[in-house]
């Protein structure tokens, strides 16, 4: 008894040592957030001196679709919001890096815990020359229990922690990515709507007023006044611009059925687009001009390739833990036994460490450790690339808003001197004074200048909507209910057991390191 008692706390004393010295080591790099050295004093070409406090400026960007004041695109946005597809998508990546970090958590206790049992009858019969009493039955059972624990010595699993914590709040960030993404979609794709939906107009009334000129024309040369020169260049220009509606209005199709796509709905009319009257918006430059361009270093695909880089630093001191030792403790209970009353029922307990050690791995290891810090570096370097490219969409959008700007002053000058040229071209030609070449030629400019100013327009909102994408506006932080549809959320509950996973709060788990440096990054 003496002997079992100083083995227990033999083995007790092994146990807290184990788990003490288990605590104190953790290979590999501490994650450091790269660093982008030029950001701090970058401009853009256009706005070189804008300055503003960036938490006020990020929250203005939010919503930054309300500058165009048209509640019909602010009801789109909002179904898309609630049912857009690809939002959905990222929202349960969310929970599936959720759980993947729940696996990566229970690494820190015991990885093998088994129990085991087994009951087996065995029936023996012996027929012919034998003593009669040689058959008989008998039923044996044996139950136990083996529990393996590989004890963090190295900080293999903390760094597992670590790298799965970061790859869930680079979810995170994606599904912001995404929101930026869409937004900016639904916007391009409701004013390019609205922009054919405009040209289709202007041509349906320069079709009318061309229809009138070919008819007068053909009056003119039944009654032998007009040559049959005007009536062929007149009946050629109203059908040409008769030509020209067809081709719009499958374009006006298809960005209607790409919205609808993007709502979540299946291609059909949408009755929020229906008025034709509809005028195109215009946005004050001084909204523009005072954003920071520091600004897009929050942005979500931005602040993604950070949290990736955290989650591969991890990865090194993951594989540089297959250098040294693996030690676990294993421990195993079996009691086995049978209905024979001759024999006995056995236990067995055993317990102690175990050690594991890939001594002869021919450099396998050390080449797996330089394979993760060689991606931690690519990942580095994508980081900075990612945030160059960030500031060539914002410059190049800056630019984009300012030169649409400028000619679309001109180009509404250009229409109303057409508009002028066609009416005097016109009094000249009932007049007498000039032949009806110069009314073609006049009616042909206004339509194309008229069209010109519409398509300008448009590609001047489609810039400015590309420049608060540059700037990663558009996202919310979206809650935890919010990520996918109650409905949806009941039927994985009901399919799986989520737990609390559902339901618990998104930024609950973040790592205390990583959030101090991305608050440091914001001062």
């Amino acid at each position: 008894m003496s002997n079992l008692i100083t083995l227990t706390r033999l083995i007790a004393g092994l146990l807290s040592a184990l788990l003490l010295i288990s605590g104190c080591t953790v290979l590999g790099p501490d994650y450091e957030e790269p660093e982008v050295t030029w950001l701090d004093d970058w401009r853009t070409t256009v706005y070189p001196t804008a300055e503003g406090k960036l938490e006020e400026q990020a929250n203005s960007l939010q919503l930054w679709w309300h500058l165009f004041k048209d509640p019909v695109l602010n009801e789109l946005i909002d179904t898309a919001y609630k049912n857009n597809l690809s939002l959905r998508i990222a929202g349960l990546r969310i929970l599936e890096s959720r759980a993947v970090l729940g696996i990566a958590g229970s690494n820190q206790y015991p990885q093998v815990q088994q129990a085991t049992s087994a009951l087996t009858y065995i029936n023996t019969e012996q027929h012919g020359n034998v003593v009669p009493d040689a058959s008989g039955s008998q039923t044996s059972y044996q139950v136990g229990g083996n529990l393996s624990w590989e004890l963090d010595f190295w900080g293999r699993f903390k760094r597992g922690i670590e790298s799965a914590d970061a790859s869930y709040f680079a979810s995170i960030e994606n599904q912001q990515d995404v929101q930026v993404l869409m937004i900016a979609q639904a916007t391009d794709l409701y004013f390019a709507y609205r922009v054919t939906q405009t040209r289709i107009r202007i041509a349906h009334e320069n079709a009318a007023l061309q229809k009138r000129s070919y008819e007068i024309t053909e009056h003119r040369f039944k009654q032998g006044q007009d040559s049959e020169l005007d009536l062929q260049q007149a009946k050629t220009q109203y059908l040409a611009t008769l030509a020209s509606i067809p081709p719009l209005e499958s374009t006006l199709i298809s960005t209607r059925n790409a919205l609808s796509v993007l709502l979540g709905q299946p291609p059909a009319e949408l009755p929020q687009l229906m008025n034709t009257d509809y005028e195109l918006p215009t946005v004050d430059s001084k909204n523009i001009e005072d954003i920071p361009a520091k600004l897009l270093i929050r942005r979500p695909d931005i602040r993604a390739g950070a949290w990736q880089v955290a989650a591969q630093s991890a990865q090194i001191g993951i594989a540089e833990a297959d250098l040294y030792p693996a030690i676990s403790l294993l421990g195993s209970l079996s009691l086995s036994g049978n209905d024979k009353s001759s024999s006995s029922d056995l236990s067995n307990l055993s317990l102690g460490p175990s050690l594991r050690w890939n001594i002869f791995d021919y450099g396998r290891i050390k080449n797996n450790v330089r394979v993760q810090d060689a991606r931690l570096q690519q990942l580095i370097e994508n980081y900075q690339l990612t945030v160059l490219q960030a500031a060539q969409e914002v410059d190049n959008a800056a630019i984009d808003v300012q030169k649409t700007a400028e000619t679309d002053t001109l180009l509404l000058e250009t229409v109303v001197s057409a508009r002028r040229s066609l009416k005097l071209a016109s009094d000249r030609y009932r007049e007498g004074y000039s032949d009806f070449q110069r009314v073609l030629d006049a009616q042909r400019t206004l339509f194309t200048q008229t069209e010109r100013q519409v398509i300008n327009h448009g590609n001047h909102l489609a810039a400015l909507i590309d420049l608060f994408k540059g700037l990663g506006g558009g996202w919310v932080a979206s809650p935890i209910e919010n990520l996918i549809p109650v409905v949806i959320r009941n039927t994985m509950q009901k399919r799986v057991d989520w737990g609390d996973l559902l339901t618990a709060p998104l930024y609950e788990t973040r790592n205390s390191a990583m959030q101090a440096d991305e608050e440091s990054s914001d001062e």
